[in-house]
């Protein structure tokens, strides 16, 4: 039997699902805007109906800096405030990931790309299939043979091994993901790159150079406004290459036992899902809880 690991990045899909009804929000009769909450019970519900994981976690940024913010104070700092609505949602998406006995990966001073990506690669060793669940494009540096990015996109989710990566980004591995975003930064990140140098260029300089290390050895071959933008951009082309490369050392062990998807604390998850007001889930765990079915039929039925 395939032995299939799902990591969900669960920041990334909060964020989504919550401006994804910024325009029409879910408002219970508490007055608590429940649209992250939901969005985020609905592709996890999709994933265990859909997917059929063997294995499951969800990984969470950390509270407080991370090694990438103590090396450079400009990291993220560009984004607003997390929203209210999502700061108290945060800890009730706990709770129902706990009742739904899902392992939450949290590690102090990473972030959970860095755990998604030291997890997938402990776990490939073990032979397992890895899919990444996250919207975000520096996890295709992370893409082998084994580990997929499962990515939401407007007709569902598209599945990315490396060829689909090598495609979508114009790039001959997926290591080079790594490189281009040196290159061009990443304004969600507020990585700086080098300014004036965008995707397209980014590209055909590493189809020509390889990597950004072959790049600055060969800026004496650039030609014009560019070998000026590279030359007086070095030292940020390096930050921005070290802060857009996700590390595989995270300090977590990946021992399989506790990653086995198992049923739900249905009356737990019920009792969550009651306070929330989320009737199409309370009728279908009741309907479960009442004929204590097992997990593998009770996914069967959604």
């Amino acid at each position: 039997m395939e032995k299939r690991l799902f990591l969900l990045d669960a920041y990334a899909i909060i964020y989504r699902a919550y401006y994804a009804l910024i325009k029409s929000p879910r408002i219970n009769s508490k007055g608590l805007n429940t649209s992250a909450i939901f969005g985020f019970v609905n592709i996890l519900e999709d994933v265990l109906k859909n997917c059929r994981p063997t294995h499951i976690a969800v990984a969470f940024d950390p509270v407080g800096p991370t090694f990438r913010h103590e090396l450079y104070k400009p990291y993220k700092a560009q984004r607003q405030s997390t929203p209210e609505d999502i700061k108290v949602s945060v800890p009730i998406i706990k709770d129902i990931i706990k009742a739904y006995e899902i392992p939450i990966l949290e590690v102090t001073g990473y972030e959970a790309d860095d755990v998604i990506g030291t997890v997938s690669h402990l776990a490939e060793k073990q032979g397992f299939t890895v899919f990444m669940l996250t919207p975000d494009k520096d996890y295709a540096q992370l893409v082998t043979d084994n580990i997929f990015m499962y990515r939401p996109s407007f007709k569902g989710y598209e599945t990315l091994g490396r060829e689909d990566v090598y495609k979508k980004w114009s790039v001959s591995s997926c290591s080079q993901i790594i490189d281009l975003l040196g290159l061009m930064g990443d304004t969600s990140d507020n990585i700086p790159g080098c300014p004036g140098v965008g995707e397209k260029t980014a590209s055909k300089l590493l189809d020509e150079y390889g990597s950004i290390e072959q790049i600055l050895e060969n800026t004496g071959k650039l030609k014009g406004s560019l070998k000026t933008k590279i030359e007086d951009n070095i030292e940020n082309i390096k930050l921005s290459k070290f802060l857009a490369t996700i590390r595989l050392d995270v300090p977590i062990a990946f021992n399989e036992d506790d990653f086995v998807l198992k049923s739900p604390n249905l009356e737990n998850l019920l009792s969550i899902f009651k306070s929330l007001e989320f009737k199409s889930f309370i009728k279908r765990y009741e309907e479960n809880l009442n004929s204590k079915v097992t997990q593998l039929s009770l996914f069967d039925e959604l």
